[in-house]
């Protein structure tokens, strides 16, 4: 999933939180910022705040994740 604009980061980082597999970011050249991690997260909101954040995808470990995030989509659409 491509991010374009968070601009709810307490919510984002809140489903992030109620995730049970691994969440990730990864960049086009192939970075990948663990979102399970508190310290990446700094990192993460970072980059997804800035320009880079078109750059970034989303990724989840598990489906039942995935439907985590597409409800945290379809209340923030504009992240999308």
């Amino acid at each position: 999933m491509k991010l374009a604009n968070i601009k709810e980061v307490d919510n984002f980082l809140k489903t992030v939180d109620e995730c049970s597999g691994d969440v990730w970011l990864e960049s086009v050249e192939g970075d990948k910022i663990n979102l399970k991690s508190k310290l990446s997260q700094y990192i993460a909101i970072s980059a997804l705040i800035s320009c880079e954040a078109d750059k970034l995808e989303l990724f989840c470990s598990l489906p039942e994740d995935e439907r985590k995030f597409f409800k945290f989509f379809n209340e923030n659409p504009e992240v999308l």
